[in-house]
């Protein structure tokens, strides 16, 4: 279990797992992330991917990977005698996730639909890696594409985020709010003593670096229960569940790339 005394004397202290009793009863087992209804409106925030302006188009992450292995250039990757290559490199990551600097652009799902006529997020399917089947070849992304990682809001998107629900809350950064990580995040098998710190919405951006966890909290939720949001350990997007003045203005919102699906709690 991760040492979490450096966190116990910040702005967002360890509090009681009681405090996600409501979301248990809501919406069913936390262990990925407790996934909310609409309350009474829901929104999807899709994780960020990028496009380099040169990327090796032709060429996928696993080719690149394959190549490199057979001219040496890399080891291949072993774990106690267990061969890491088998299966497809995919060019996906786990977790949190910045821009990839200069050269890279930020490409919208909206634009890789319009090039691939693959939609947005497929009927019957939430945002994730079975997305986009068209984009890829075998399984595998083109080298010039990050694709967005599983699990964690991307940074920019993450602050982003913080900033419109301030907009949106009564009590603004002062708003009183509970964050919840799963015990998949802090490799630990404690089911029954959950992870969950308490603080103010106007000191939620230090979340994002959470040292006993390499994610985005797994649900953030204001303590009056008028939203929450949860970011599913296995999906690359994150559910935002409140009033419709909210869900509307992150529709809306430039900085942020949103979309409604059939709600599924």
């Amino acid at each position: 279990m991760p040492d979490e005394s450096n966190l116990l004397t910040g702005p967002w202290p360890l509090v009681s797992s009681d405090a996600t009793d409501w979301l248990l009863e809501l919406c069913g087992d936390g262990v990925t992330g407790f996934m909310p209804p609409a309350m009474p409106d829901s929104v999807w925030v899709l994780n960020a991917m990028y496009e380099h302006e040169r990327g090796a188009a032709g060429v996928s992450y696993h080719e690149y990977r394959r190549a490199r292995l057979a001219d040496g250039s890399v080891r291949p990757r072993v774990f106690a005698g267990i061969d890491l290559e088998v299966g497809v490199a995919t060019g996906g990551g786990l977790g949190r996730a910045e821009h990839p600097g200069r050269g890279w652009r930020r490409l919208r799902w909206a634009e890789l639909a319009r090039r691939t006529g693959d939609p947005v997020v497929p009927d019957g399917l939430l945002p994730s890696h079975r997305c986009f089947p068209s984009a890829r070849r075998e399984g595998s992304w083109p080298l010039g594409v990050l694709p967005p990682t599983e699990g964690s809001l991307d940074r920019a998107t993450w602050n982003r985020l913080i900033a419109v629900l301030t907009e949106h809350a009564p009590a603004g950064p002062d708003t009183s709010c509970l964050a919840y990580y799963n015990p998949l995040m802090l490799a630990t098998t404690d089911f029954d003593n959950l992870h969950v710190q308490a603080g103010r919405l106007g000191d939620a951006g230090i979340l994002y670096d959470n040292p006993a966890a390499e994610f985005s909290p797994s649900n953030l939720w204001a303590r009056d229960r008028s939203w929450v949001l949860c970011t599913d350990y296995d999906l690359w997007a994150t559910k935002v569940a409140g009033p419709p003045a909210l869900v509307e203005a992150l529709l809306n919102d430039p900085g942020i790339e949103a979309v409604r699906l059939p709600d599924t709690p």
